[in-house]
């Protein structure tokens, strides 16, 4: 049932975590320094989003022996901030480049098209449409239709919980799937739902006191299990949920199995994934062997980009819950069930 997900400073444009020395493929066709990883708000250690593009960075650095920069955000950076950041990054030979998250697909559209010999990744974004470019997107409405079905299921209140991190479209779309899988099994479900901010500057994705104090308040209404799509604010949500020994479900990782959330895991029901680090492998693949992917690059439940983590045991104890999840997944791969995305 499980995704296969990947396991595994210039001034002025951020810090930098790593940097290894370039070297030549196996194949002789790589010419560039190696990979470029700009992140998302969070940055590394997110335990989530970013984190999954990481271990994606990590295993093609291994296996393709390519260097690698990965570049963390600032604090309330603007375009202009991720626009000299990816230029540093194609000015200093990287191919490809990879900006995580939706905000970076101004800077990525501006970067792209000053240097076309380079391959562009955007993840989360389809806008952009250059030739140069993989607009590399996922369908987060499925995954979070199986969250819902895993939430319904395993609930004894009837009454659930939804946790966004930021109030935009993107978020809307988890939303949308969770509810519509929610209702899937009981259409009076009781469905409390609340976005953390407004604006990803006001640290709807960064804050696990936010995502507590949100929780804390769902949990108090009545909800017993709450599906969270907030980033690193999530390990807040996690946290409440587990003192309140209710559950929570985690996203875009498989968080069940994140080390710093182990005191935590026995209260993680599952995770919506979303194999952010397997599209960022796939890319870099692709341009060492020199085929770019370019256009949209659509990750959905038939071809494995978006899934349910079922790796926690009591999970897969709890068999009427894992069998409705596993026939949601099915309806929707053979296209017995449309999710909508808003």
């Amino acid at each position: 049932m499980t995704v296969a997900v990947v396991a595994l400073a210039a001034a002025g444009c951020g810090k930098s975590s790593s940097e290894s020395a370039p070297a030549p493929s196996k194949d002789g066709k790589y010419a560039g320094k190696g990979i470029g990883l700009a992140y998302d708000i969070g940055g590394k250690g997110d335990q989530s989003f970013n984190d999954a593009a990481y271990q994606g960075f990590q295993k093609a650095e291994k296996e393709f022996k390519i260097g690698g920069r990965d570049v963390e955000p600032q604090d309330n950076e603007s375009d202009a901030d991720k626009i000299q950041r990816l230029e540093t990054l194609a000015k200093s030979g990287y191919n490809p480049i990879i900006g995580v998250g939706y905000s970076y697909a101004p800077a990525v559209k501006a970067v792209a098209a000053k240097y076309p010999k380079i391959t562009f990744g955007m993840i989360d974004d389809s806008t952009i449409k250059a030739d140069n470019v993989a607009d590399m997107v996922f369908a987060a409405e499925q995954s979070s239709y199986l969250a819902g079905v895993a939430a319904a299921s395993a609930t004894k209140k009837d009454h659930i919980g939804f946790i966004g991190g930021v109030d935009i479209p993107l978020i809307h779309t988890f939303e949308a799937g969770f509810d519509q899988g929610a209702k899937s099994v009981d259409p009076k479900i009781k469905i409390e739902s609340q976005y953390l901010t407004q604006t990803a500057a006001e640290g709807g994705f960064a804050s696990p006191d936010k995502g507590k104090a949100a929780a804390q308040g769902q949990l108090d209404a009545g909800a017993d299990v709450i599906y969270h799509a907030a980033g690193l604010s999530g390990q807040g949500v996690i946290q409440a949920a587990a003192a309140a020994k209710a559950w929570a479900i985690g996203v875009d990782s498989d968080q069940y199995q994140q080390s710093a959330l182990a005191a935590y895991k026995d209260h993680i029901l599952g995770s919506a994934l979303k194999n952010v680090g397997g599209a960022v492998y796939d890319l870099v693949k692709s341009v060492v062997d020199g085929k770019p992917e370019s256009g949209l690059v659509e990750g959905t439940l038939k071809t494995g980009g978006v899934g349910f983590a079922d790796t926690n045991p009591k999970y897969q104890a709890m068999k009427d819950v894992v069998a409705a999840v596993e026939k949601a997944k099915q309806d929707i791969i053979t296209g017995k069930v449309t999710v909508a995305a808003k």
